[in-house]
Order: C-alpha cells, then sequence, then structure tokens
C-alpha cells in the first residue's frame, strides 16, 4: 500500500529556534522553515532525506535515539561536537566509553550519544 510513498520522520522541540541553531550551526545541517508553516522545519539530510521538526508546547524528550549520523572518523566528528560545546551522553548499562565518551566494545559499530537541546537523543557512528 505504501511501498511508493516517499514517507519521512519527524520529532517535536520545545524551542523551534534554539533547535534551528543547533542542527545548522553546531550540527552543521541544511535547515529551513516550511512555507506557510508556522511551528515547522525541515532537516536536509544527505541522500535527499528530509526529517520534519516540529514545535510542541507540552514536548517531552525522546527517550530513544531519534537521529543517526554516520561518520568515516568518529573520532575526529566527536572533536567536532566537543568544539562546539556538545556533550556526550554516558550509559553505565552499556559498560565503558573512552576517554572521549565513545561505545567501542559493543555488538555495532563504535557509536557515541549526545542530546539536542530540546533532550531528544541522537547518535553519531562509525561507518564501515
Amino acid at each position: 500500500m505504501f511501498a511508493k510513498s516517499e514517507a519521512f520522520s519527524g520529532f517535536s522541540v520545545d524551542d523551534l529556534s534554539r533547535a534551528k541553531t543547533f542542527y545548522s550551526e553546531t550540527l552543521g545541517l541544511e535547515v529551513s522553515d516550511v512555507e506557510g508553516m508556522d511551528g515547522l522545519l525541515t532537516l536536509h539530510l544527505a541522500g535527499n532525506r528530509n526529517v520534519l521538526v516540529y514545535a510542541k508546547s507540552d514536548h517531552t524528550p525522546a527517550s530513544f535515539t531519534i537521529l543517526n549520523f554516520p561518520v568515516g572518523d568518529i573520532g575526529a566528528a566527536v572533536d567536532g561536537l566537543f568544539e562546539r560545546g556538545v556533550t556526550l551522553e554516558r550509559y553505565e548499562d552499556l559498560g565503558d566509553a573512552d576517554a572521549k565518551g565513545v561505545y567501542r566494545d559493543g555488538p555495532g559499530p563504535a557509536i557515541a550519544w549526545f542530546k539536542d537541546p530540546a533532550g531528544n537523543v541522537l547518535s553519531v557512528l562509525q561507518d564501515g
């Protein structure tokens, strides 16, 4: 039924202006206002993928990872996040992270988590 639908995902934030600044200036993504629709932003991701961001007055941060950013060099990506004032999350139940906060000993790729200004969880992970 939806096999040819160009589906997209979205998530809420409590402050659209702070979200726009974070995603555009801190993470370096292309971000645009949705024309004619107050309270909506589009994140333009690589691969012609878009994600809708919407303001929600009773926003509750997602307790799971809403966006994953695969990178060629996770160490350099984490350093770039630190330079922009981003703090990595540490999860005791996942074991030990390295000195930078990257989890390297799990079943998947090396990964680090951080939050946007609304408290939503994002990750950066080693691609390949």
